[in-house]
């Protein structure tokens, strides 16, 4: 089935049909609204997704002369609108490597069993009868593909031709393979949202969709393990500089990497970097002799390396991407370099006061941004979040995506300029990390077991968002309240405008940082999340979210810090201090 709208607007040459002929008198009548609904949603795209959508139909001509049939006009306009979905889901730009669009598309039809799509831009879920209606057709076997002018019309619906062009999609893809060079790469999307998952399968689509494999594993420590030699054995060869240690970071390291996406982070240690002032002035020229050994090091090791162009003056990171005949595919990397303010961490030596000592004075005497040295805690970072159980760690990655998908709703959202202005800037989302700790937060105070209920997790990591505006939560596993100056500098921190979520690795990181990213953002997203099938539960009741604390207190760890809270006023901490003799 195929509208009309479609062969005007994209200047298609196949004929077509009415695509509502012959389904009764209701529908004829509905028709002509249906169908302005379908032209507004194919008129607002870009040319070049018309032109993939049309390379799509000419793979789809060619599949069935081989075949010796004639083409489905119902199948026509599911692949049309599968075209769509993977330029929304996966690129939005208006110009974009056609082919890395080609081959999404066909890796969805290979995935044709798990196939489900819809869109909300017509209907949506708050009307009882339409969400009904749409729970319904998307709980039918897949492939679903809802017309998107019509909910009560799945044109995926199967005929017998989808396993035909499941298979044929898979031996187009192979075909790209030639001479063990690595396949050209392709946009990250997922063959089913995660909206219209029910509760119980929140776990199964973690597996399925978000969980890196043993082959993506490897492929990361693979590459990790070049860039590493690279850093010890050739970087600073003939330098005075020595790398003191590589640490690896980042989500691959602490067991929460999504599948898609492959990156690494790693913070190497220089010995001429030996405070945190000599890290912010000296760290761009060791980022730009880094580059330029690795430029070098490339021609001799059959690399590619592509670097990323960065846009500040003074970079903090190195970014490039590396590819090689003995990597699968492509691996992004972060190389940051740092001050070794802890040393070698091992049992019996604890470096941790020394060098937050140091961090706070340098915070409080200068003008540096709270978290500027995170880089230096690397490892606490990591040793946070390391040991907690997997399925945790899987609560995180579900988390995070749906953190990305709220992230590409709202890249092209402007806010206003602080300063009053007309100009006016991107929306600043928080950052991840900041999700990942609620993450950790509301399973600590919510469950604390290693087997949970992910939807009632989800439930509640999304309840916390939602009341950003309450939120204080701090660790004290690596700092704490017993001795100055950290006692009065937490003090002062957790008193700072709502939210403050605190690093647990270095105290001056505050990533809930009170109006400084647009949390309300995210908020109202979660609030409409509320209504999704992820939070009913098989019962048809409602999941809860746990009962947590969105307020964390020095009292609440066991600190000689006394909370008093008044109703409907921000918590207010009083501290008896015998020496300095003053309140908080």
């Amino acid at each position: 089935m195929r509208s009309t709208i479609s062969q005007k607007s994209l200047g298609t040459p196949l004929k077509s049909s009415c695509p509502y002929k012959g389904r009764g008198s209701a529908c004829s009548y509905f028709q002509p609204l249906i169908l302005c609904a379908s032209e507004r949603f194919f008129k607002g795209y870009p040319r070049r997704v018309k032109d993939l959508i049309l390379l799509v139909k000419h793979w789809y001509q060619e599949c069935q002369k081989k075949w010796m049939a004639s083409p489905s006009l119902r199948l026509l306009y599911a692949l049309e609108l599968l075209t769509v979905y993977a330029w929304e889901q996966g690129c939005q730009a208006e110009d974009f490597d056609i082919a890395e669009g080609i081959r999404t598309v066909l890796g969805l039809i290979r995935q044709s069993s798990k196939l489900c799509v819809y869109w909300t831009v017509n209907y949506n879920f708050e009307n009882e009868t339409v969400r009904n209606t749409l729970l319904c057709q998307l709980r039918t076997q897949r492939p679903v593909i809802l017309d998107p002018a019509d909910p009560t019309n799945n044109v995926g619906k199967d005929d017998g031709s989808w396993q035909m062009l499941t298979e044929e999609a898979q031996d187009w893809l192979c075909s790209l393979r030639r001479n063990d060079v690595s396949p050209a790469p392709c946009w990250n999307v997922l063959p089913t949202p995660l909206f219209i998952t029910p509760s119980h399968l929140l776990d199964t689509f973690i597996k399925d969709f978000l969980q890196p494999n043993e082959t993506f594993l490897k492929q990361i420590k693979k590459a990790v393990d070049i860039i590493c030699a690279f850093l010890k054995e050739n970087c600073f060869r003939h330098s005075s500089t020595k790398v003191l240690k590589s640490v690896k970071g980042g989500s691959t390291t602490k067991g929460t990497a999504l599948k898609y996406g492959s990156d690494a982070d790693i913070v190497v240690f220089l010995s001429s970097l030996k405070s945190y002032e000599s890290q912010k002035q000296e760290r761009p020229q060791f980022i730009q002799e880094i580059r330029r050994q690795l430029e070098a090091f490339q021609q001799i090791q059959e690399l590619e390396v592509e670097f990323e162009v960065s846009k500040w003056k003074a970079p903090r990171v190195l970014s490039f991407t590396l590819k090689s005949r003995s990597l699968k595919e492509s691996v992004e990397f972060d190389v940051l370099p740092a001050y070794d303010a802890l040393g070698q961490l091992h049992s019996g030596c604890n470096s941790r006061p020394k060098a937050y000592k140091e961090l706070i004075e340098l915070y409080r005497s200068s003008d540096i941004s709270g978290g500027e040295f995170s880089t230096c805690f690397t490892e606490l970072q990591r040793n946070f979040i390391e040991p907690r159980p997997p399925k945790l760690k899987n609560l995180i990655r579900l988390v995070k995506h749906w953190y990305k998908q709220c992230e590409r709703k709202m890249k092209h959202l402007y806010s206003p300029h602080p300063c009053g202005s007309q100009m006016k800037s991107k929306v600043s989302l928080p950052p991840k990390y900041a999700l990942e700790l609620l993450s950790v937060y509301a399973w600590e105070q919510g469950s604390g077991m290693e087997d949970f209920n992910t939807a009632e997790g989800f439930r509640t990591a999304l309840d916390l968002v939602i009341k950003y505006q309450q939120l204080c939560i701090f660790w004290t596993v690596n700092y704490n309240f017993k001795d100055e100056p950290m006692r009065s500098f937490l003090l002062t921190q957790i008193q700072k405008k709502r939210p403050v979520v605190l690093d647990p690795a270095d105290p001056t990181g505050d990533v809930g940082g009170g109006d400084r990213w647009c949390w309300h953002l995210l908020a109202e997203e979660a609030k409409k999340w509320l209504s999704s099938p992820c939070f009913d539960s098989e019962l048809g009741q409602s999941v809860q979210p746990w009962k947590v604390p969105v307020v964390q207190t020095p009292g609440s760890c066991g600190a000689q810090i006394y909370p008093t809270v008044g109703e409907g006023r921000p918590v207010g901490i009083q501290l008896w201090n015998e020496i300095a003799g003053r309140s908080f």
